[in-house]
């Protein structure tokens, strides 16, 4: 019997003292995969920033650059495209035209044209106003140099390529207005399904941004799309008239919910100056 335990007692150390080597190789093993998917750091001539900026709250919108243009910048735009379905983009340009009539210096977001002239021919509205690209913006729109280029766009690849597809679901007509407040936008805003993901997007690129000592986006991001915008701080007036344009658009037989849309992610870009370049891209189900 004692030639039992004490046998027993030595096989037991043993193979505690085997665990103890297998749990630390894979301690190891875990501690090397996670260092080789940490993004490197970017050489240090990319690091420096090519001048001041107050970039757009918005980040998207006309993508109006309020920092100055410099020979050899060029502007950044990370974001995820988006197109606006037919029957909502109808209802939304019943809609507008209501806002148009009292907010005259409304213009069409990266069109640059006026809405009330816009909304005088239907199918310009429809095709021009909500028929185009929208983009849902992942981080600021900042100035790069060209040797920054490939670094920037190699990085958000590694670190966004894969993704799946996801639902957005685009449920609140909202009011921003940039950091320096000259410029207001007219916004759908995305608050339920979505957020999550597009949130930890927004951190990925917040990521490659801060390797670069490019300025983060902002804290408590409030991803959407602009559709309109306009000249100056008029954030307490666009709203006003747009709530009491809601109520008379609602008590003649809209609804609310034929405003909000519901579409798939499917993929992110970048945009450099005027070419983009593909992060990602999710294949059709």
């Amino acid at each position: 019997m004692e030639a039992l335990v004490s046998s027993y007692g030595e096989s037991s150390s043993s193979d505690s003292d085997s665990d103890s080597h297998v749990n630390s190789v894979r301690v190891e093993q875990e501690e090397e995969e996670e260092k080789s998917n940490r993004l490197p750091p970017p050489p240090l001539d990319l690091l420096n920033p090519p001048n001041s900026l107050d970039c757009l709250q918005t980040g998207n919108g006309s993508r109006v650059r309020s920092f100055p243009h410099v020979e050899g910048n060029y502007a950044l735009h990370v974001s995820i495209p988006v197109h606006i379905p037919s029957t909502p983009g109808k209802e939304l340009a019943r809609l507008f035209k209501r806002i148009a009539c009292v907010v005259p210096d409304l213009y069409v977001v990266d069109a640059d044209i006026p809405l009330n002239v816009l909304c005088k021919d239907d199918q310009k509205l429809e095709q021009v106003g909500l028929g185009r690209e929208f983009h849902i913006s992942l981080g600021r729109t900042v100035p790069i140099r060209v040797h920054q280029i490939e670094s920037i766009v190699t990085m958000l690849r590694q670190r966004l390529q894969s993704q799946k597809r996801y639902w957005i679901d685009f449920s609140k007509l909202e009011v921003f207005v940039n950091d320096d407040h000259t410029r207001t936008f007219l916004s759908l805003e995305i608050t339920s399904r979505g957020l999550a993901e597009i949130t930890k997007q927004i951190q990925s690129v917040n990521e490659i941004y801060r390797l670069h000592n490019l300025p983060e986006f902002y804290k408590d991001p409030r991803p959407h799309i602009s559709l309109a915008w306009a000249v100056g701080d008029i954030n307490h007036l666009l709203k006003r008239h747009v709530e009491e344009e809601m109520r008379r658009y609602c008590s003649n037989g809209g609804s609310v919910q034929k405003l909000n849309f519901t579409c798939q992610f499917s993929g992110i870009e970048c945009k450099v100056g005027s070419k983009v370049y593909p992060i990602c891209k999710v294949a059709d189900v």
